[in-house]
Formats: structure tokens, C-alpha cells, sequence
């Protein structure tokens, strides 16, 4: 496997140390190095379902803060919290999920990067048939994109409709679908608008799976060895990359939803009961919306609050009516945020 990057020689034994003093280390000092991680045997099955489809460029990969691929280099960063048992479970305390953390997830991301590292390796966004069918390779991304969610324009891989945001995330994603074994992407997408794009991709790869990339190093960014903040530092500026910033809730729509709290045998504060169903709820939303759970978290306490401070309860009697409004309302808050970067939708 190819590895790009160095470790550091300062070490910390990962297996002993409290959560306390791990959140005061600097990520550098954690001795993190892909061949002793173990992920090396995903990366060499990969490589297996290249050979599978007559390629033969394996892009490198390196331990850093998120996955990526260098732009315009065959080049792939693994979030340094997958390298260990223990860091994936901080990871997973702290942001309540863990992109990548298991094997089928971690996959689907890896065969993602790939695509990018094909199409910057051989520079397939230059050829005018590609931007014919996946558009400009030099559009901007856009934070909030509006997805489509039944298109079928578009391949379905990663959660979020992720294709849609952007040409080079749309050629990842159809690479990705094309890549994987099992797909049956023939018969799967052959109504669909989007086997254009496989057909070409299909015929692309076949055309440059004797030829020599014309892209094949570049300066890494962030390798875990250099990355100098702590694991305290590194978690709070990711919670704030994702709390965004949703608009309040409106009072006449809880009202709507609970009702004003009575001290019964039959009744429960509408918070109490909230927090109850907190891990349930946080599941079903980020299911529907794609939405990460970290940022479900945050509106879930915001409600809670809310409720507290309306005085709002639950009748017993109809819990699970109330589940089913609640999550429909929170879901349809996210919808229209992803849509018009509202939440009223105007």
C-alpha cells in the first residue's frame, strides 16, 4: 500500500490514557500511521476492484483531519480517528457518529476519493464530453445546493444526494456506483438519464487503463504529523463547523404539537419526554434528511429548551402521535433549510 506522510516519534498510549488527558494531547503526538491501523486492508481491497476493472493507477493515501482528495492530485486523506479503537469511539461520543467508522461506509467513501483521484490523475474534467455530461469542472460549490431527491439524473452512493452538489462530486459518485462490486449498475440505472453518464464512464476507464496518469504527486495538506492542535481544540471548532445555524423554532407550532403542561398521572413535560426519545429521534431524522446527527443534536436541545421555557407537556395517551408530528416537523425544518437556506422556506 502506499503510504505518504511520516510519523512523529512522541507517542501516547492510546489504550491507558484517560479521556481527559487524551483530549489535551496534540494529534501529532498520537504515533498514527496508516500500516499499523489496520484500514491498510480496506486501501488493499480497493486496489483488489481496481485490478477487477483493468486499472491500474492506485492513488496514495495519508492520515489527516477529514477525508479528501488533494485538488487536482490522486492523492486521499483518511480522518486520523479511524487509525484507532479508541479515537473512533471518541469520535463517536463527541460528534454522535463516526463517517466512515465501519467497514461498508468506509468503503463507499474510499471508492468516492478514488473517483476524484481518477479524474485529477488523468485530468478526465478537461475532455468536452465530460463537461458535456457532468458539467463545469470550474463551477463553484455551493454550501447550501438544493437537492433533488427523486432525480434520476443523478446516481444515488453517498447519503445527502451528494452528486447533485457539483460536477466533480457527480463523476465521484457515478465512479464510485461504477467501481463497486455487485452494483449491477447496468440493470439498476438502465431507465435512468444518469446511465449516460455510466456508459461513458464505463467506455472512459476502458480508454485509459494502459495509460500513464499524467497527475501523480502534489503537497500534502494537514498529514496527521503536523497537525498540531489538540484533540480538545480540533472537537470544538468541529462542533462549531456543525451546528448550523437554524432559526429559532416557532412557539405556535410546538403549541401545535404538545400541549401546555398539567401536573397528571397520565401527563410528562414535553422536555423529560424529549430527551427520552432523543436517540431514537436523532436515527430517524438523520435517516430521512441525511443530515448529520451532531447537527440534530444541537436543534433537538434547542427544542427541549423551548419547551421548558413554554411550559409544554405530553399527553401519554398519545405519545406516539406525538412522535410521528415531531419528527415530521423537524424533518421538514431541515428539508426546507437544505432547499432555500430558511427554515420557513421564503
Amino acid at each position: 500500500m502506499k503510504n505518504s506522510g511520516t510519523t512523529t516519534t512522541k507517542k501516547v498510549d492510546l489504550d491507558s490514557i484517560s479521556r481527559e488527558e487524551l483530549l489535551r494531547c496534540r494529534i501529532c503526538d498520537l504515533g498514527l500511521s496508516l500500516p499499523r491501523s489496520g484500514l491498510e486492508n480496506y486501501v488493499a481491497k480497493l486496489y483488489q476492484e481496481l485490478r477487477g476493472k483493468g486499472l491500474s493507477l492506485d492513488p496514495s493515501f495519508y492520515l489527516s483531519d477529514e477525508w479528501g482528495c488533494l485538488d487536482g492530485v490522486p492523492i486521499i486523506s483518511i480522518p486520523f480517528y479511524l487509525a484507532h479503537p479508541r479515537l473512533k469511539k471518541l469520535e463517536k461520543e463527541i460528534m454522535l457518529d463516526t463517517e466512515g467508522g465501519d467497514r461498508e461506509s468506509f468503503m463507499k467513501l474510499l471508492r468516492h476519493e478514488t473517483g476524484h483521484a481518477y479524474n485529477y490523475a488523468y485530468r478526465l474534467h478537461k475532455r468536452p464530453k465530460w463537461r458535456r455530461l457532468f458539467g463545469a469542472f470550474s463551477k463553484d460549490y455551493s454550501t447550501n445546493y438544493k437537492p433533488r431527491p427523486y432525480s434520476k439524473r443523478y446516481v444515488r452512493h453517498l447519503d445527502d444526494w451528494y452528486a447533485q452538489c457539483h460536477p466533480d462530486e457527480d463523476f465521484s459518485e457515478t465512479f464510485a456506483v461504477w467501481l463497486t462490486p455487485g452494483s449491477n449498475w447496468k440493470e439498476k440505472y438502465k431507465k435512468w438519464p444518469a446511465i449516460k453518464k455510466l456508459n461513458y464512464l464505463d467506455e472512459l476507464m476502458n480508454g485509459i487503463s494502459s495509460k500513464k496518469p499524467l497527475v501523480t504527486k502534489g503537497k500534502l495538506e494537514r498529514p496527521v504529523n503536523r497537525i498540531t492542535a489538540t484533540l480538545k481544540t480540533f472537537y470544538d471548532r468541529k462542533r462549531r463547523e456543525y451546528a448550523h445555524q437554524y432559526p429559532q423554532f416557532y412557539d405556535g407550532d410546538l403549541k401545535e404539537i404538545f400541549t401546555e403542561y398539567e401536573k397528571r398521572e397520565t401527563t410528562l413535560k414535553a422536555a423529560r419526554f424529549l430527551r427520552r426519545q432523543r436517540a431514537d429521534l436523532i436515527n430517524v431524522i438523520s435517516y430521512w434528511t441525511a443530515e448529520n446527527k451532531f447537527t440534530i443534536n444541537q436543534i433537538l436541545a434547542n427544542l427541549i429548551q423551548r419547551c421548558q421555557q413554554l411550559n409544554l407537556g405530553v399527553d401519554l395517551a398519545n405519545q406516539e402521535q406525538v412522535i410521528m408530528d415531531i419528527s415530521t416537523y423537524l424533518t421538514i425544518l431541515i428539508m426546507n433549510y437544505y432547499y432555500t437556506g430558511t427554515i420557513a422556506g421564503d
